[in-house]
């Protein structure tokens, strides 16, 4: 069965879903915020309940990306839990085979396109992120709830969510090494800001300045309009995607500093012309903490 709605949702589309009560739908707002402290000291995040709870898209539940949904005893933050483990989160959260999930949020559409492919990773196509979050439901005329009135209706009907692992979408260490020198056909693609694609960013929280050999550059904010936050139209992201190379590559693997941003071209790659490409969650966290791997900078 398809989807009932498209894996890029406006906020019109969104309201008409949910007054036509004709979709089993979830909404989940997964606003985090990262700090960056000291040089090669690890960011930290910060799940953004407390503005949740002041203002949300009336009937969204609020996802904690950091600890819900991420193995807290990786060595990385926000890596993968199991397949099982993750659909016992989602479905904690009232999630199950024929919910049809949309997931936003404020700070930029990168935690919504993470939990759009963790949920596509599990084999749930049935997931959308909301263009422009908030702001844009706002910019819609559409009023925000507040309090946590609808995180705890959500959670009170735990449902079913059966895991149909996709491990083409999962990029490997050593899939990623494999492609780094060469030995196996790929592109890898940092979404990260050129400043840090380089090695040359006020703050590096990772132990080593640089990005993996043989990348090329999409910054992720260049998928989006800088004014609203939505993203580019199809065309336009089909352009600014082929132009970095990610159409191109065969066998494609975004990566970031920890997973999150990278899912961003992912997502566009999908939106735009129906591609599917692997994200390295791992990333600059994992591949810059052992100095036997290379790193180049400028």
């Amino acid at each position: 069965m398809a989807p009932a709605l498209p894996a890029l949702v406006s906020p019109d589309a969104l309201r008409a879903a949910q007054a036509a009560s004709t979709v089993t739908l979830v909404v989940l707002d997964a606003s985090t915020a990262l700090a960056t402290h000291g040089e090669a000291e690890p960011y930290t995040a910060e799940p953004l309940r407390e503005q949740y709870l002041e203002a949300h898209v009336p009937g969204a539940a609020f996802v904690d990306v950091t600890h819900e949904l991420s193995d807290t005893s990786a060595p990385q933050l926000f890596t993968v839990p199991s397949p099982q483990a993750l659909a016992a989160a989602f479905g904690a959260l009232g999630i199950g085979d024929d919910t049809h999930v949309v997931v936003y949020d404020d700070v930029g559409s990168a935690w919504a396109t993470r939990v759009w492919w963790l949920l596509r990773w599990l084999g749930h196509d049935r997931v959308s992120v909301l263009d422009g979050g908030l702001a844009a439901w706002q910019a819609a005329g559409f009023a925000a709830a507040s309090g946590a009135e609808d995180d705890a209706a959500a959670r009170a009907t735990p449902a079913t969510l059966t895991p149909r692992e996709r491990p083409e979408l999962l990029a490997t260490l050593p899939q990623v090494e494999r492609i780094s020198s060469g030995s196996a056909p790929g592109l890898l693609v940092n979404a990260l800001d050129p400043a840090t694609f380089r090695g040359e960013q006020d703050v590096s929280p990772y132990p080593r300045r640089g990005r993996i050999p043989g990348s090329v550059n999409v910054p992720l904010f260049t998928l989006l309009d800088p004014g609203t936050g939505r993203f580019l139209p199809a065309d336009e992201l089909r352009e600014r995607l082929r132009s970095g190379g990610l159409l191109d590559g065969d066998g494609a693997v975004t990566y970031c500093g920890g997973g999150i941003a990278a899912t961003v071209p992912a997502f566009a790659a999908y939106v735009a012309t129906g591609a599917e490409v692997a994200v390295y969650d791992g990333s600059l966290s994992e591949w810059t903490s052992d100095y036997s791997r290379p790193v180049d900078v400028g």
